[in-house]
């Protein structure tokens, strides 16, 4: 991914709200399941990391992005971006 890539989907991320968090319950199965989901409906997702998780939110970003086949596009503050593109009808269409 070129940095002019990681800075359309920044831009993109900046204004959708954290649809998934990571809290004290720590990374599962469910919510790998969720965020599979959530990355197959829209390719780009924003997930928050609550203060009493165990997880840093790099940590986190890292852990989800390896078991769902994701990219880490940002971590800042306790947020995080992954992305990954649909195999079929893909609006934001950037390969990874």
């Amino acid at each position: 991914m070129t940095s002019k890539d990681r800075a359309k989907l920044r831009s993109i991320a900046s204004t959708e709200p954290a649809i998934l968090q990571v809290g004290k319950g720590g990374i599962n199965e469910n919510l790998i399941l969720q965020v599979e989901n959530a990355l197959k409906a829209r390719e780009l997702i924003k997930l928050s990391v609550l203060e009493n998780s165990d997880y840093s939110p790099m940590d986190a970003a890292e852990e989800l992005a390896e078991a769902t086949g994701a990219v880490v596009v940002s971590t800042i503050g306790s947020k995080f971006v992954l992305y990954k593109k649909k195999e079929k009808d893909s609006k934001i269409g950037i390969n990874v």
